[in-house]
């Protein structure tokens, strides 16, 4: 049966039966009920990954904006071969390195070194709750957070970090390492407060 005229109306369907192919394909082919519900599916999930990289609310509200944007120009050469949902998470992880000044990865933290031979105990770990965690990482210099956020939060190695900021793996390496050290300072300074 071949269909003429627009889609039948999406509102009066149960959205929730709507298959990720079947929004994939609906965005493919530019119609707007799709598009819709492609942004309130994953709106929540994408702004946390942008809210992770950039500073504030505002900045990440934006850099969702311009992903979505992204996202929809591109979903046509999206390959069903690999998650759509890793696929659109890079994109919002491009869009949001871009949105920030790259030199802030060769600006190093004066003293730094003397924190080089913290090391934190796992039971002071369980003092912490994810939100404050992630309250630590979110108060990382900009190239420490958006480095530990990409290398143990979203799994890239270093030779895929290197290659998206254009930087040198060694580099990767050591902002890596300066981020955990400073992040086992924050927490033993924490710590001793709750003392």
């Amino acid at each position: 049966m071949q269909r003429n005229g627009p889609l039948p109306d999406l509102e009066s369907k149960t959205i929730s039966v709507l298959t990720e192919r079947t929004i994939i394909k609906g965005c493919q082919n530019r119609e707007s009920p799709y598009q819709r519900e492609l942004v309130n599916r994953y709106s929540p999930m994408l702004m946390t990954v942008a809210r992770r990289y950039v500073r504030d609310e505002a900045s990440a509200k934006d850099v969702l904006q311009d992903a979505l944007i992204r996202i929809f120009g591109a979903i046509d050469r999206y390959k069903p071969t690999g998650s759509f949902e890793a696929w659109m998470r890079r994109i919002v992880i491009t869009t949001s390195l871009q949105a920030l000044d790259r030199s802030w990865y060769r600006r190093e933290l004066p003293g730094l070194e003397s924190t080089m031979d913290l090391q934190v105990a796992p039971e002071v770990y369980a003092h912490f709750g994810a939100e404050e965690l992630l309250k630590l990482i979110s108060g990382l210099p900009d190239g420490f957070r958006q480095i530990f956020n990409m290398y143990i939060i979203e799994g890239y190695r270093h030779a895929e970090i290197a290659a998206m900021l254009g930087i040198t793996e060694s580099t990767s390496r050591s902002q890596l390492t300066r981020a955990r050290k400073l992040l086992q300072q924050q927490i033993l300074q924490r710590e001793k407060l709750r003392i």
